[in-house]
């Protein structure tokens, strides 16, 4: 029985997620594969419930789907960390046999024999058959791992498969990026310095990253994808075209018919992957189905042309990213030395053209798109157990992150494709005079808007002592581990007072259910727990900022901001100010607010250009007094951020802070 020598974490690493994820160990100086009893080296993400109560999981779950379809769930890495109302969701319940139904927070779980599991329990039960088989393997238990995700994940979908190791009784020590892990199974025995792109077409999602390796360092310069584009994808829009052909031939639709279409299903899949080596193949299935004049079969020629018209559409999806990942990178095609194929779809022919097409460059097939993944992530458990110690992993972030400002605006703390770990920090304040709380909302993504973002959660920071609005400074910090997993707190700056909150996503998995899911899987009594509330806050709002992108609703957000600061300001000092100046700035905030009455009439440049105007007029007045007023508090002692209130909260300060985030019970 061979045994992981020289390892002093003993860790498994696991593509679990993919459609035939691979277990290895790292043994000596290189990772070492072991195969699942009676099979391959690769185990189909495929969980089958029978109506005895039995789990069956891998290629026996797989050959009994026929006959089980309504109990057989596959491909629920792509529902992994994903709400029910996600349109991806709703795309997914059309064209799966099992079913998909919303949970009590709002996730998208599934159900198979009148029970209900999570993706993450899903994804719990092939790692507990992958552990199982490496501890066979090993002659050991095995208690830590290192998993692999798209890279184009989410904080919610990262969250969710550590859940899921968690579920299965491991310890996950990393989450690597799949494209990053190929990279580092490509790059190891490298001396030269390189840059490289990762084309990563598996069975669910496509990955795209641009890499630079330098003597051992492997610096990820850009990632992009797409979440639900896949082999599936391809499988299905197959289905749906044979579907359609017998419609035409036979006159009778299939869609209703569970068990036909499952073998449809099949049938798709094996002439896809027949079609990668051959131009031409059949499909022959008998007895398909039938009606009152007997059973009908179907034989259908197919060529490799015919098919790479049909799934046309889903090949181009993939071509934007990838200029998108080369833009985000700042190199230009010919930067990159080579190209790496990723992923059972990378064998299909017209995929290698376009990838071709695209970079310039023939594809290098240097890697096995089945197990460089795995590959990597065992070099990875190398690295975190010490015995890999010349290869360095700087990933990044595939989305950008930040919280909802005024007026449902998404402002951005920590742009897509930074390196992590790392840290941010910003400063906000609130809105309202005597405003004591507010509500903290997360969200991830690219879009202006917050409500187009995926939002990954929120938090309440209470007990801010009343002030006049814009007076509190409120630092936001964000905190991204290597994991890319999001951890965000906040502090009052005025008072000193501070509240760490680890944040944990609306639609995830809380303790007691992890723990309960945990005690399912082995097989004990679940435990009872408290269901989780959200109370719902004032939310937190940005101080208005002339260096703020000055379109829609951000100019009209300033121009507010300025009318109501000029005139607390006036009604403050009015013993102080010339009359003659006072009244002329009360005629420029009447045009501001006639501007503002208008508002749907005027461009961003209008609103801006009135606003810009009275906020000049008004800083020249109040200068005198700001200064006075600043002189005053320091002389007392008092908070310096309260006396820069009008300055300060009027500027964007993004800063590294190196205070750990706790968590708040």
């Amino acid at each position: 029985m061979h045994r992981i020598t020289q390892l002093k974490v003993q860790s498994l690493a696991s593509t679990w997620g993919r459609p035939t994820p691979v277990s290895q160990s790292w043994k000596g100086k290189q990772p070492k594969y072991w195969k699942t009893p009676k099979v391959a080296r690769t185990t189909p993400s495929v969980v089958a419930f029978t109506p005895d109560g039995e789990r069956i999981v891998g290629m026996p779950a797989k050959r009994q789907a026929v006959t089980n379809a309504k109990n057989t769930l596959y491909a629920t890495k792509r529902l992994i960390g994903r709400r029910f109302d996600d349109p991806e969701t709703q795309k997914d319940i059309k064209s799966v046999a099992f079913d998909i139904i919303k949970a009590n927070n709002g996730d998208a779980w599934l159900k198979a024999q009148e029970k209900t599991y999570s993706p993450s329990q899903i994804g719990a039960f092939i790692l507990i058959k992958m552990k199982e088989t490496a501890e066979n393997y090993l002659g050991h238990p095995v208690k830590n791992a290192v998993i692999t995700v798209p890279a184009y994940f989410n904080d919610s979908q990262r969250q969710a498969t550590k859940d899921a190791g968690q579920i299965s009784g491991l310890n996950v020590l990393r989450v690597i990026n799949e494209p990053t892990a190929a990279a580092l199974a490509y790059g190891m025995d490298k001396s030269d310095d390189r840059i490289i792109a990762v084309y990563d077409l598996g069975g669910g999602t496509f990955d795209i990253s641009v890499l630079e390796i330098q003597k051992g360092v492997f610096e990820v310069k850009s990632t992009n994808g797409d979440t639900f584009l896949g082999g599936e994808d391809f499988d299905n829009t197959l289905l749906r075209f044979l579907v359609g052909e017998f419609k035409k031939e036979q006159g009778i639709d299939l869609t209703k018919d569970v068990m036909a279409l499952q073998r449809l299903r099949e049938a798709a899949e094996k002439a896809k992957i027949e079609l990668s080596s051959a131009l031409q193949t059949d499909i022959n299935l008998p007895y398909l189905t039938m009606d009152a004049s007997g059973p009908k079969h179907m034989n259908l020629k197919l060529s490799r042309s015919k098919f790479e018209s049909i799934v046309e559409g889903l090949i181009k999806r993939t071509i934007e990213p990838c200029k998108k990942a080369i833009q985000d990178a700042e190199v230009s095609k010919g930067d990159i030395r080579e190209v790496l194929l990723v992923g059972g779809m990378t064998r299909m022919p017209k995929v290698q053209q376009t990838v071709q097409d695209v970079f310039g460059r023939q594809p290098s097939k240097s890697v096995n798109p089945d197990e460089a993944v795995a590959m990597g992530a065992a070099i990875q458990g190398g690295v975190l157990a010490g015995d890999v110690t010349d290869v360095l992993l700087l990933d990044v972030t595939p989305l950008s992150l930040g919280i909802e400002t005024l007026g449902g605006v998404f402002t951005k703390l920590i742009n897509r494709n930074t390196t992590i770990p790392t840290k941010k920090s910003q400063v906000f304040s609130t809105a309202a005079d005597g405003q004591s709380q507010v509500e903290i909302k997360v969200c991830q993504g690219e879009r202006e808007m917050a409500l187009d973002n995926k939002v990954l959660g929120q938090f309440q920071l209470v007990g801010i002592p009343p002030a006049p609005r814009g007076i509190p400074q409120i630092e936001v910090t964000f905190d991204i581990d290597a994991n890319g997993i999001v951890n965000v707190s906040a502090k009052d700056k005025g008072t000193g007072k501070e509240q760490q909150i680890i944040i944990q996503s609306s639609g995830g998995l809380s303790k007691d259910d992890i723990e309960n899911m945990v005690q399912a899987a082995e097989k004990l009594p679940p435990k009872i727990g408290r269901e989780s509330t959200h109370e719902s806050l004032l939310p937190i709002y940005y101080i208005s900022l002339p260096i703020l992108k000055q379109e829609g609703v951000e100019a009209i957000n300033f121009a507010e901001n300025v009318v109501h600061d000029t005139e607390s300001k006036m009604e403050e000092f009015k013993d102080q100010l010339p009359e003659e100046e006072c009244k002329t700035i009360k005629e420029e905030i009447e045009k501001v607010r006639a501007v503002l009455a208008d508002k749907d009439n005027k461009t961003p440049e209008e609103i801006q250009q009135a606003s810009s105007a009275l906020q000049q007029s008004s800083l020249k007045l109040f200068e005198t007094a700001y200064k006075k007023m600043a002189s005053e508090r320091e002389q007392s002692g008092g908070s310096d951020s309260s006396s820069s209130s009008s300055d300060s909260s009027s500027e964007q300060q993004t800063e590294d802070n190196d205070d750990k985030n706790k968590e708040k019970n």
